[in-house]
């Protein structure tokens, strides 16, 4: 599969495959979002999803010559039986570019590449206290799927037999 380098000329952005050069704006933006330096994920994540695979993608968004924002999912269908579908688990968009439509270019160029690979569905998860996330997927069309995820904090194994 060839890398992926799409312009947009509506917008003005690029959304193409992140290279090496680009993990230290990713792991800075990562870092100004969440309020946590985390290079080492970032780098796995680079070494696992960056490069030319037809099931995994890890995407970066230019504007005016600078990383706007980036984008990272595969294609699997591995939980419970389930049948393939992409799966988009990290979208980051410098706040500065926000409502520049950034976001919505990178999750288009995502989904056109799962399309491509003959998924009909994406999926994501999100915190469903982050309402600026929820807002923007919704607005892109997605809504609750069939499947709830479930969670159990680990002190609660504690006392068990």
């Amino acid at each position: 599969m060839a890398a992926i380098n799409e312009y947009n000329p509506e917008s003005g952005i690029t959304v193409r495959s992140a290279g090496d050069g680009d993990l230290s704006r990713i792991i800075e933006l990562d870092g100004q979002i969440s309020g946590i330096t985390k290079p080492e994920y970032w780098q796995e994540s680079f070494r696992r999803f960056g490069g030319q695979h037809s099931e995994r993608h890890f995407l970066v968004a230019e504007k005016d010559g600078h990383i706007a924002g980036f984008i990272v999912g595969e294609i699997r269908a591995w939980e419970f039986g389930s049948p393939p579908g992409g799966w988009v688990f990290s979208l980051t968009v410098d706040p500065d570019t926000r409502l520049g439509g950034v976001a919505t270019v990178m999750f288009d160029t995502i989904c056109h590449c799962f399309k491509q690979a003959g998924v009909d569905k994406v999926h994501t998860m999100i915190d469903r206290d982050n309402i600026t996330v929820m807002s923007f997927f919704r607005s892109q069309g997605m809504m609750a799927g069939s499947t709830i995820p479930l969670e159990m904090d680990l002190s609660d194994l504690e006392g068990r037999s």
